[in-house]
């Protein structure tokens, strides 16, 4: 039997037993270097995609002579390959049409992401961590995409990627352009304003032809103009799919361990749902070492009539068992399942599960949803979170519902515009 076919089989189950009736944690995200800064990483094994551990950070501000250091990175290492992970506010938009231009010739893949450096001994932005990046030829470091930002000016080099991919927990802004013009004393203000004007339409025209260079939807621009430059918009994901940025019809992170309140391992996951995209949670809570609890969140939907199941499949392993009724939890609906030691180790021995979701109509009709996810990172995080659960766990009260579901909040950095020049 096929994975879908078993997956289907699971949920008509589900479905049939009762016909009458959602952040992962890491670094916190560091402040942005005052300059762009260009260097290569590397991680443990997967820290960047299955069978990926290493990769290029692209992070601060866009100024004056940024492109020539990019260029001169590239020109200057052989294995350049590498994804590259974007964290910058933004700045000076002709430099960054110069960056995003030489990336497209190397056909690079661009996601939004912190690069967390193992050797910086204060923040990653002070002088000392600037002088580790700089110095060696490639840092040991980790990658957090949860509150990465790339805004402003920086989105155009983001552009300039081949294949774009934004995780659930990071953040595309856009605004209208910050123009920036010295006057004479004697100018009028309607000369004032005329060249001002002059100057944003001239920024338009410049950003629609790059966009539309870099097979970007001429939307972005308009929408972009709606917005003061002292202000911001952070891109949903349907804007990033209808812009033709990220066009996957799931976003993910890897499976992560959460620290606080009560260690967990948890992943974020966006899915295509008809014209729309649901925002979907998994988190692992350690009940003793004799089991593990499995709550799996999705977007509780008002106008529903039906009765809802749903069902995990990892491979020809038994599948787990998801509660039949959800729990309500604000806008969010929780199925829970019991994971046992050898169900976990099923879990882990597959590059991806099978996820699914049936509605059983009134009438009697039905509707199935299938999808995938990774299992990258669930082997490591789980690992850690079985050796801070001790066996006196066993058998007490399971924990309290979370919050209410939601992805990540955008950090309190993100109030403040970051302004394009």
């Amino acid at each position: 039997m096929t994975y879908r076919s078993k997956l289907l089989v699971a949920l008509s189950l589900l479905s049939l037993a009762d016909p009458g009736t959602a952040a992962p944690a890491g670094p916190e995200p560091q402040p942005t270097v005052p300059q762009l800064t260009i260097y290569a990483a590397k991680g443990p094994p997967e820290s960047c995609g299955p069978g990926c551990d290493r990769w290029i950070a692209i992070e601060g501000k866009i100024e004056r002579g940024a492109a020539a250091r990019v260029e001169r990175f590239f020109r200057e290492r052989k294995d350049v390959n590498r994804p590259i992970y974007f964290n910058s506010p933004g700045g000076e938009m002709h430099e960054a049409f110069a960056i995003g231009r030489l990336l497209r010739t190397r056909k690079a893949t661009g996601r939004v992401g912190s690069t967390i450096v193992d050797a910086c001994p204060g923040a990653q932005m002070d002088d000392a961590c600037m002088m580790v990046k700089s110095a060696r030829d490639e840092v040991v470091a980790t990658i957090t995409t949860r509150g990465a930002v790339c805004g402003s000016a920086c989105t155009f080099v983001l552009f300039g990627a081949q294949t774009r991919e934004i995780a659930p927990d990071a953040a595309v802004v856009v605004h209208g352009p910050k123009v920036q013009m010295e006057f004479g004393l004697n100018i009028s203000e309607k000369r004032r304003e005329e060249a001002i004007a002059k100057a944003h339409g001239d920024a338009d025209r410049l950003a629609l032809a790059y966009v539309e260079e870099m097979g970007i939807s001429r939307e972005l621009v308009a929408l972009a103009d709606s917005i003061s430059h002292e202000s911001f918009h952070v891109l949903t994901r349907q804007e990033l799919y209808r812009f033709g940025i990220d066009r996957r019809d799931v976003a993910e992170t890897p499976w992560v361990m959460e620290k606080a309140p009560r260690p967990s391992v948890g992943k974020l996951a966006e899915v295509k749902k008809g014209d729309g995209f649901e925002k979907l949670k998994w988190q692992l809570f350690c009940d003793g070492k004799a089991q593990a609890r499995l709550l799996f969140f999705g977007e509780a939907n008002k106008d529903a009539n039906g009765t809802k199941a749903v069902a995990m499949v990892a491979g020809s392993a038994k599948p787990p068992l998801f509660s039949k009724v959800p729990v309500r939890v604000g806008p969010a609906e929780i199925w829970t399942a019991v994971i046992t030691p050898e169900a976990m180790k099923d879990l882990m021995t597959v590059a991806r599960l099978q996820m699914g979701e049936s509605t059983v109509m009134p009438d009697g009709r039905s509707t199935s949803f299938l999808f995938e996810i990774e299992t990258r990172g669930l082997e490591a995080a789980w690992t850690q979170l079985a050796a801070t659960c001790p066996a006196s766990q066993l058998g007490a009260a399971p924990a309290k519902w979370p919050m209410p579901f939601r992805l990540p909040a955008p950090p309190a950095e993100r109030g403040q515009s970051p302004g394009v020049q």
